[in-house]
């Protein structure tokens, strides 16, 4: 079940507190301070907890992974193209249809990342060829606790054939008014990618 208005405003609470936190246990040398942070820490995860329905636990190690200064998650999104103005789009398992991409890997530029997620989720061999713009994804909506950019590439077809991967339905060519059912800001991008291609 997704979070209420309340828990996503306390969610962002919580995040700004766990980034503090962190960032204060990165570089603070004093023992007490350190006390302080790590109390924070507790505190955050055990709300974090409590508003995500998760055992506190749970959440400790989830965030434990977390390793030096806290930053955003970074990923790419790919728009693909025809010559019919139709983007290349995936269903994602909740039903919801969706532009191709995923997070970075560690020590992968986002150009590389949307190449390697097109052709894990499509099949389909891209090359970027413009980045349209970079969005954010604030903590709460659902991608990271501490909110995410996507950098979206409009994105040419150089080869593959399309091939459904685990992380979705199905795979389709639809103009934007087509889709039934958008995933999150997906529509957005899908706007802007087909203005950025016929500017």
């Amino acid at each position: 079940m997704p979070p209420s208005d309340d828990a996503v405003d306390l969610l962002a609470l919580l995040d700004e507190l766990r980034v503090i936190a962190a960032n204060g246990l990165e570089y603070a040398d004093d023992p007490y301070d350190r006390e302080r942070y790590e109390r924070i820490e507790a505190l955050v995860a055990e709300y974090y907890g409590r508003t995500l329905d998760l055992p506190t636990d749970d959440v400790r190690e989830r965030l434990a992974d977390e390793l030096g200064h806290v930053t955003p998650k970074v990923g790419a999104t790919g728009a693909v193209v025809d010559d019919e103005a139709r983007l290349l789009t995936m269903q994602r398992p909740v039903g919801e249809w969706c532009l191709p991409g995923g997070h970075a890997d560690p020590g992968e530029g986002p150009a590389e990342t949307v190449v390697r997620e097109v052709r894990e989720e499509t099949g389909l061999d891209v090359r970027p060829v413009e980045l349209v713009d970079a969005y954010e994804l604030p903590a709460g909506a659902g991608y990271d606790p501490h909110g995410a950019v996507t950098l979206l590439y409009l994105c040419e077809r150089v080869g593959g054939d399309l091939e459904l991967s685990h992380e979705g339905l199905d795979l389709a060519w639809q103009r934007v008014d087509a889709v039934d059912g958008w995933f999150s800001d997906h529509e957005r991008y899908a706007r802007d990618a087909l203005a950025a291609a016929v500017g």
